[in-house]
């Protein structure tokens, strides 16, 4: 923590130098009775250098004696001795031949100081004790050095923006920490492909940046893709020995959604074999490890990405879900994870499992963040007919529904039925009361409650035995026509597979889409759950739904999941549903809490998981990663 100066800092006032929209002078009103006084060179000096000083630079002010300071002045006080470029400025009162014009520029253009207005500098007006304080602590910020490990995308943004970090050297960080911890160290073994393209196209976003601007915040960010996603420049192969070096013929639509928006696909992560289980292990990839105990699981599906993720080997990852395949890693590797309403995202490109269930999301190490993702990889495909669906309610950006207070006065239900009651179960459960209370501090009304023909539901099996096969084939027709194998009969005579999935192959190649038995799934189980997930919700007014994401933490590699069936509400209903971070049990393993709302109802969601991360900071990153 570092030392606070004499002068109050003004709380909730100063973020960083992305608050475009607070100028300096906008800190009018004082908290205490100096804080309009004109600060003195004396003292300003003095306040630099200590942001100087904590920010670990080298960098020193200096200024002449003098009872106040105009804002031009230290315009170029700062600009001289932050030896900054001379830059243009917008201001109508700052002339252009002003020797001062170009430091006033060099310094809006790092956000460091902005104008009284978008229109005005006030070059000639005196700097206040509390205008001081904001910008020392603007200028600490401005000089810390970048650091890597949790960093999120507005970080990087900022740091770019700064002129601290370039999209390439931010991805050099990455790939060196995919080398270091991936095949080597700990050997997390969570990545299958590396993007040798990826310091170039991290190259051609810096050059876009200068000349055209940024995109938006996805500019320049690297990202994992869970390798069940195809992408025409980079093998897509589900894990499988089978599908080796085999090349899509285009991207997955939501892959070309976030290249679209600047994203940089650093790499794709191995899977549970064609997402077909939630240990991490396929034939291609092999067993992915836990950052947090290298000795058990990840969970999955999704396992590479979560793994990835939580080691920091980039910003943020996409995963699929059909049972629990994006929230299960994210328990297990104290990530956020989204399941969308099934609708909100194309699944076009994605190699299927069950396209009743399935459905792509993102896994990051913040609600921010995923909210970034979610809003740049959703909305309409034409490919994807259940994207018809979300027409109208598909958002774009739902970083505007982040909200710190957002669990004040929220009706929040409590399905206690779901939590664990075994001795192995409790570590969760635990965790999951003191969620529940903390929930409660942060201002939610909770309320315990029944779900209606909770055991009948649960009793229906994932759709993932019927609809894979023929699914599967299609896909590989479409997608990957030039695969040495074109159906799933194919692969099972291949051979080249994970040999302990070769009975659930064998049963999915001979079962069809004409069954009686998956007719009644079909038609029976997805409305018995929306039906009494909805009357719970409305029975009792409720915002969303709680419960543990999984009812144990990561069981040991080799050992039977213990994840039980929490994640099957939002599969079997197609409802919405996120994982965030609820904690450490004793023994250091992580576990998540999940919010199940209604359909499209992702903003709401987004909202209460974000008030709840910021009211508890539960996130920590692996130890054994530094």
């Amino acid at each position: 923590m570092f030392r606070k100066s004499r002068f109050t800092i003004i709380s909730g006032l100063v973020t960083g130098a992305l608050m475009l929209s607070v100028p300096l002078s906008a800190f009018a009103a004082p908290t205490v009775a100096t804080s309009i006084k004109p600060v003195t060179s004396h003292e300003l000096v003095s306040l630099m250098n200590d942001a100087s000083s904590r920010a670990g630079s080298t960098v020193s002010f200096q200024m002449k004696e003098a009872p106040s300071v105009s804002r031009e002045q230290l315009a170029v006080m700062l600009g001289t001795s932050l030896k900054l470029a001379d830059a243009k400025e917008p201001f109508v009162d700052v002339p252009d031949n002003s020797a001062s014009a170009g430091a006033i520029g060099a310094l809006n253009e790092k956000q460091l100081m902005q104008g009284t207005s978008p229109a005005r500098f006030e070059p000639k007006a005196l700097l206040t004790e509390k205008q001081a304080q904001v910008l020392a602590d603007r200028l600490y910020d401005y000089l810390k050095p970048f650091e890597l490990l949790e960093t999120t995308i507005a970080d990087i943004q900022k740091a770019v923006g700064q002129g601290k970090l370039t999209y390439k050297q931010l991805t050099q960080m990455y790939l060196d920490r995919i080398n270091k911890y991936d095949h080597q160290g700990v050997k997390l073994n969570a990545i299958i492909t590396v993007n040798s393209d990826a310091l170039k196209t991290a190259e051609a976003m810096d050059k876009e940046r200068e000349t055209k601007g940024i995109r938006g915040p996805l500019h320049g960010i690297p990202i994992i893709l869970k390798d069940n996603y195809a992408t025409a420049d980079l093998p897509t192969t589900a894990g499988c020995l089978c599908l080796k070096d085999a090349i899509p013929t285009h991207d997955a639509e939501m892959v070309k959604k976030l290249k679209d928006a600047g994203a940089i696909v650093i790499g794709k992560s191995n899977l549970d074999e064609f997402a077909s289980g939630i240990t991490g292990a396929s034939s291609l990839g092999g067993q992915t490890l836990n950052p947090y105990a290298p000795d058990r699981s990840p969970g999955g599906s999704s396992a590479g990405t979560g793994a990835s993720i939580a080691a920091n080997f980039a910003l943020a990852g996409l995963g699929t879900d059909t049972g629990g395949s994006i929230r299960i890693p994210s328990s297990y590797n104290s990530l956020v994870g989204i399941r969308p309403t099934v609708g909100l995202t194309s699944r076009d490109g994605i190699i299927p499992l069950a396209l009743t269930q399935d459905v792509g999301g993102p896994i990051a190490r913040t609600v921010t963040d995923a909210a970034i993702l979610l809003g740049t990889s959703s909305g309409y495909d034409a490919n994807d007919v259940a994207t018809a669906y979300g027409v109208g309610h598909s958002k774009t950006d739902y970083t505007k529904d982040l909200d710190v207070n957002g669990l004040r006065g929220a009706r929040i239900g409590v399905a206690t039925e779901l939590f664990g009651t075994k001795p192995e179960e409790m570590p969760t459960t635990n965790l999951m009361n003191a969620a529940v209370a903390d929930i409660k501090k942060l201002g939610a009304i909770t309320t315990p409650i029944t779900i209606p023909n909770l055991a009948e539901i649960m009793k229906y099996p994932s759709l993932s035995g019927y609809e894979f096969k023929s699914q599967l084939n299609e896909y590989l027709a479409n997608y990957q026509p030039d695969a040495p194998y074109h159906t799933l009969t194919e692969i099972i005579s291949s051979g080249q597979f994970l040999k302990g999935n070769e009975s659930t192959y064998k049963l999915r190649d001979s079962r069809d889409l004409e069954s009686q038995e998956y007719k009644d799934i079909v038609l029976k189980r997805t409305k018995l759950t929306r039906d009494a997930l909805l009357k719970v919700m409305a029975d009792n007014n409720l915002d969303a739904i709680i419960y543990p994401s999984t009812v144990q933490t990561t069981v040991p590699i080799g050992e039977s999941s213990k994840a039980g069936n929490n994640n099957r509400l939002s599969p079997f209903s197609g409802f919405p549903a996120i994982s965030v971070p609820a904690g450490f049990t004793s023994e250091g393993l992580p576990a998540g809490m999940e919010f199940l709302g209604r359909p499209f109802d992702e903003a709401t969601l987004i909202k209460l998981a974000y008030a709840y991360e910021q009211g508890t900071h539960n996130r920590k990153a692996p130890a054994l990663l530094p």
